[in-house]
């Protein structure tokens, strides 16, 4: 699978999944400050870290998927699931590029300058990302 960007698929949604989507993640936030107000900052910053997006994306991919099968006639439900499947995945894999860029920052924030530390930080979520994907592409 090559990774690639398309605007075209921006047209592929309807306007309302872009507004679930944004209002999960919009509930997400507003949750995970509720939660730093009551239990402190610890337990909000954990709440943020939730994948609100997530879950609205996996189903409108499933959704799509099968659509575009039916429209050709097939049954779509075993390729929607496999797409949603897959995106799941890549999900769990990414989250440890992520976790990485969170330890990164919590070891080293307090003795780094700001800007060093989050450069550091986000240069080793990229690797853990790209190493991420060319392991999966080698587990195939």
């Amino acid at each position: 699978m090559v990774v690639h960007f398309k605007l075209s698929a921006l047209r592929q949604g309807r306007p309302y999944e872009y507004v679930v989507r944004f209002v999960l993640g919009g509930l997400a936030t507003v949750v995970a400050g509720l939660v730093a107000d009551w239990a402190g900052p610890v337990a909000g910053g954990l709440m943020l870290a939730f994948p609100a997006i997530f879950c609205a994306s996996a189903t409108l991919i499933e959704k799509h998927e099968r659509e575009r099968k039916q429209q050709k006639g097939l049954r779509g439900e075993e390729r929607g699931r496999s797409a949603a499947a897959l995106d799941a995945a890549g999900a769990g894999w990414g989250s440890l590029g992520l976790a990485c860029f969170a330890l990164v920052i919590w070891w080293r924030a307090s003795d780094s300058p700001p800007a060093l530390c989050l450069a550091a930080a986000s240069l080793i979520w990229f690797a853990v990302a790209v190493l991420m994907w060319r392991l999966r592409r080698e587990l195939r």
